[in-house]
């Protein structure tokens, strides 16, 4: 797992800014609803200009899908320094993204997750946020599969396959795992780890491309 350098003074407040315009927004939106608050408002509740804002984020519908960007952003720092092995392109991305999972240290994380799924369940516009995110985060992984592998390349659909493999894996996990909290309090994000796994396993084992060398 990449370990990130302390942060100086001044990334701390930064941290600590973004850290309070998602917890806010997510609190607003789940309140009144996404369309019922707008950036101005979420902006004077938070005491911070909009150059600000947009200094961290680029509309509502990132702020408010954060929590799990956040993830798939670990995800693929994690892919820059994953040892290859013998797995599979799937079991390589899935440790990849269980490490990343492990960084979600913040015991609000899980909560955080949860309001912000329900809120794209009813979001047009943050469901289309989220395809976009996602197809960026797949070419982002299969340039680093690329870069470090020298997997892909031509007609070699295999590492494109392997990632939308992953990444419907990890649906069907936190899918599970949402519907587990029902209306309590949100499970345990250790919980999403072993849905992962379990959706990993389940996956047909004919992507048997290795990114050992």
């Amino acid at each position: 797992m990449t370990v990130a350098p302390t942060p100086s003074l001044r990334e701390r407040k930064k941290l600590r800014t973004r850290q309070a315009l998602i917890d806010t927004a997510l609190e607003l939106f789940t309140e009144r609803g996404f369309g019922g608050v707008t950036l101005d408002e979420l902006c004077e509740e938070v005491e911070v200009s909009k150059r600000t804002f947009f200094r961290t984020f680029t509309s509502k519908e990132d702020v408010a899908m954060a929590p799990e960007q956040d993830l798939w952003r670990a995800f693929l720092e994690e892919l820059e320094t994953v040892a290859p092995g013998s797995r599979t392109l799937v079991e390589l991305g899935r440790d990849a993204l269980l490490a990343a999972l492990e960084r979600m240290a913040d015991e609000g994380w899980a909560r955080r997750v949860l309001l912000s799924r329900r809120l794209a369940e009813r979001t047009p516009s943050m469901a289309a946020h989220g395809l976009q995110f996602c197809e960026a985060t797949t070419q982002g992984a299969l340039e680093i599969l690329r870069r470090r592998f020298g997997l892909g390349g031509g007609d070699d659909v295999r590492p494109r396959l392997a990632v939308d493999m992953l990444i419907a894996a990890h649906h069907c996990a936190m899918a599970g795992w949402a519907a587990q909290a029902g209306g309590a309090a949100p499970p345990a994000t250790p919980d999403l780890a072993v849905r992962l796994r379990e959706a990993v396993a389940a996956l047909p084992g004919s992507l048997t491309m290795s990114a050992e060398g």
